[in-house]
């Protein structure tokens, strides 16, 4: 089944065009067995061009149905079916994007009657819908009008199907996203990336790195990057010539190798991690009474922090959760502001330190178990997790409070003997990056263990 469409816009910026005409022809191979027409109003003005191009102005849509308003329409006469258009890119962008702004995920397959005429009706000195029509003595009347651009379409979509006997163009012309064509060098780099977890190695000719990325599925992101419509994709497929991978078996190694070597490399199309990853960092201070108190405060390398954040809203939400998590008092922690009780004490899940009906000693017992839990200041860790094969694992080193390295290792004596285990382990730099990344990961993921070196 096909869903044959055209779509006329208010044009403007792209992605912030409006659609002021729609018609669709559902059609089951052999003839059309439904349709839908209608204007649309847009919600924005229409530019100056296009009302000349179209004659549809904005008076004429004052009174035409929203978006919204059609869309279940469009959504069930499109649905099982292949979107057909001349320059398919152009009208299913459009229709996603309008239904993006209803948080709606509108997805089909798609096949373009530009593309398609060039490989079965070779020798045309144009195709656009105009010209290609009237060299092929297809009727058109209401060009640049959806309805009637909408009928030709139809028209040459019959003889596009005729003239492929055998099937085999049409079904490899048929996308699910008419972006994903890509340029062959890019097809043979992604043929090349696994579906591993890992970081990735971008270079152009001159074997210059100019993106380093991690991923948990490097075929996918390379996918995505030679896909993408953004200027950073653009760039990316334009200079992109040799592709690199380091499979890291997990997540946390694979952030600390990219954050470490983009620092090292500073490629040309990895501003954002060039600088540091966090703004603000978990602190603690005990007050004139004697309680301890967490504090959420901008990143100061001069002040110990227990763990960081990359935003506020990040820190306050999890501030809240350590709080309920050690029965502590949202008041003393910077997150209720009274001078009474706190509202967790209300709910009995504040033991009173707020008003001073518990006390210091007791309370800050809690809130160092926290902080001796989730800082590693002076610890001597081996975080233990995947490896790059089901017999391998990784681990990373920490040792009085300093990240040393990661490494790998295949069997236990490895990580039991000081000696071999130094010589397992791959120097690395240690700096607030790399302990903020440790830390939010432990905070956000299981490890298959953490060993505490000091037993």
């Amino acid at each position: 089944m096909y869903a044959i469409v055209d779509i006329e816009t208010t044009g403007g910026k792209f992605n912030q065009e409006g659609i002021t005409e729609i018609a669709i022809y559902r059609h089951d191979g052999f003839q059309v067995v439904d349709q839908f027409s209608s204007l649309v109003n847009p919600e924005r003005p229409i530019q100056a061009f296009v009302v000349s191009l179209t004659g549809i102005n904005n008076n004429m849509l004052r009174q035409a149905p929203k978006f919204y308003e059609v869309a279940k329409r469009i959504v069930e006469i499109t649905q099982d079916a292949v979107l057909v258009a001349h320059n398919a890119q152009f009208d299913y962008r459009i229709l996603r994007t309008e239904f993006e702004r209803l948080g709606y995920d509108f997805q089909r397959k798609t096949l373009c009657t530009v593309e398609l005429s060039k490989k079965l009706l070779p020798g045309h000195a144009s195709y656009s819908l105009g010209k290609l029509v009237r060299a092929l003595g297809i009727p058109i009347s209401d060009r640049h009008r959806a309805q009637g651009d909408a009928q030709a379409t139809v028209k040459l979509f019959q003889l596009l199907l005729d003239r492929d006997v055998e099937k085999s163009i049409v079904a490899s012309s048929i996308r699910l996203d008419p972006k994903k064509q890509i340029e062959p060098k890019l097809l043979e780099l992604i043929d090349q990336a696994p579906t591993e977890i890992g970081v990735y190695y971008l270079r152009n000719q001159e074997g210059k790195l100019i993106y380093i990325g991690k991923s948990k599925n490097i075929k996918k992101r390379l996918t995505q990057h030679f896909t993408g419509q953004d200027r950073k994709s653009k760039k990316l497929q334009l200079e992109t010539a040799d592709l690199q991978v380091e499979r890291t078996g997990n997540e946390l190694i694979a952030l600390l190798k990219e954050s470490e070597e983009i620092k090292l490399h500073k490629p040309l199309y990895n501003r954002s991690l060039r600088r540091s990853l966090f703004r603000y960092q978990l602190s603690h201070f005990v007050d004139e009474k004697g309680y301890i108190n967490l504090s959420i405060e901008p990143s100061d390398r001069r002040k110990k922090a227990i763990t960081t954040f990359t935003t506020f809203a990040q820190a306050k939400s999890v501030l809240f959760k350590i709080t309920e998590q050690y029965l502590l008092c949202q008041k003393l922690n910077g997150l209720y502001q009274s001078k009474e009780a706190c509202f967790l004490h209300g709910l009995d899940q504040c033991k009173g330190a707020c008003i001073e009906k518990e006390t210091p000693e007791q309370y800050n017992q809690r809130a160092m178990e926290f902080i001796s839990k989730n800082r590693y200041a002076s610890n001597n860790l081996l975080i233990i997790d995947k490896g790059r094969h089901t017999e391998e694992r990784s681990c990373v080193l920490i040792e009085q409070g300093a990240f040393k390295g990661i490494g790998y290792y295949s069997l236990n004596f490895q990580i039991q003997n000081p000696q071999v285990l130094k010589s397992i382990i791959r120097p690395m730099q240690d700096n607030r990056d790399a302990q903020h990344i440790i830390q939010s990961y432990l905070r956000r993921h299981k490890v298959l263990k953490v060993i505490n070196l000091n037993d």
